[in-house]
């Protein structure tokens, strides 16, 4: 097996072999298009031709990182906020309707306990994914292996270490479910959009 091959399996790898540093290579070359882009047109053209795949109404706010960038699938209306970092070589997956703070990290990369083994350079992946009408909360971060569930509040500052279920607001470091959400959240944020949207119709 290629040091990729054995990346997206899960195994132990190098990332420094010919091939996985081409798609960093190219990764980094994006990224500085993208940062020197100014027509949003053209910033969203270069993330869909960096991202393995993306809906049609998504907005990532520059400055953003990842390793590869190929192994990030995103739903439709997605949005992130300043700083996100997405270490992606497990592959992340995230669904519709999501919406992430400044400086959310996303890590499927880590490395073996063993001193070692770890001094070698080896490192492997666990895949990360996020469910659809998810709110993530700034500086949190995600580590390798979780699952987040639809319809989820994550708040900030929040190191999410185990699968989040859906339908709930979790936060703290470990991240736990604090509470679900419930028809009264969903009455009272009716009524303030409702309010909201008597005083500004839509076009």
């Amino acid at each position: 097996m290629t040091d990729r091959e054995r990346m997206l399996a899960g195994k132990l790898y190098r990332s420094d072999g010919p091939q996985l540093q081409s798609e960093a290579a190219e990764r980094g070359r994006l990224l500085h298009q993208i940062g020197q882009a100014a027509d949003p047109e053209t910033v969203r053209g270069l993330f869909r031709r960096l991202l393995g795949s993306v809906g049609p109404d998504f907005w990532i706010q520059p400055d953003f990182y990842c390793d590869y960038g190929r192994y990030i699938h995103i739903g439709n209306h997605f949005y992130a906020n300043y700083g996100c970092v997405i270490l992606d070589g497990g592959g992340v997956t995230i669904g519709d309707d999501v919406y992430l703070a400044p400086r959310v990290s996303i890590f499927t990369a880590t490395h073996p306990i063993d001193a070692g083994v770890r001094n070698a350079d080896l490192e492997y992946c666990r895949p990360v994914s996020i469910g659809s009408s998810v709110w993530i909360g700034g500086n949190t971060v995600i580590n390798p292996g979780v699952a987040i569930g639809d319809n989820v509040v994550i708040g900030s500052g929040s190191v999410v270490t185990r699968d989040i279920p859906g339908g709930v607001i979790a936060a703290g470091n470990p991240c736990r479910v604090l509470r679900p959400i419930t028809e009264k959240d969903k009455t009272y944020w009716e009524a303030q959009a409702a309010e909201y949207w008597a005083e500004h119709p839509a076009p």
